[in-house]
């Protein structure tokens, strides 16, 4: 399989493309942009290999915790850990809520010590709801959609890349699908 330079070079070199594809789908410079930034991002932090202790897992710094139960929940090039379909799409459901449970958990105990009433779900439903409104509103309709376009894609190309990888080393690729 190739390192973790070479998946991150190819993420880079990839970039571009991803740009311009999305412009030649949307025909607007902004959701490009969002296209290539997710890209980039997707390619270097949200890639499959997460499940171990590896580049896109070390530059979480001190998030890296969070990762945790999936690097133990799922084995190494798994279908959902590197899967095409399941991995991208598995991972960002479950960093987005990781991380919530996570913020909601840190405000709950912050207004604990200070004597303030905690935070019930139904208010924390409420602070969601109003980031999506301030997402649809300056960002655009199809912001999140884009992100997870660009998310997906980045992720993607890992996977492709050891797919080919995997191929001309056995000539077997079925597992990543």
């Amino acid at each position: 399989m190739p390192s973790g330079k070479t998946h991150d070079a190819i993420t880079y070199i990839l970039t571009v493309p991803a740009f311009a594809a999305a412009y030649a789908v949307t025909r607007d410079v902004a959701s490009a942009g969002t296209v290539a930034a997710a890209f980039v991002v997707g390619g270097i932090m949200f890639g499959p290999d997460l499940d171990t202790v590896s580049r896109q897992y070390s530059r979480w710094f001190y998030l890296r915790f969070l990762w945790l139960p999936y690097r133990w929940c799922f084995k190494h090039r798994s279908r959902f850990s590197h899967g095409l379909f399941l991995g991208a799409l598995f991972r960002v459901i479950y960093f987005l809520g990781v991380s919530t449970f996570a913020v909601y958990l840190a405000a709950f105990v912050i207004a604990s010590l200070y004597g303030s009433r905690p935070y019930d779900l139904e208010y924390f439903a409420e602070v969601w709801r109003s980031i999506g409104a301030f997402i649809r509103r300056y960002l655009g309709e199809n912001f999140l959609l884009l992100l997870f376009i660009g998310l997906w894609l980045g992720a993607a190309s890992h996977t492709f890349t050891d797919m080919a990888g995997s191929f001309i080393k056995t000539g077997r690729m079925a597992k990543f699908l």
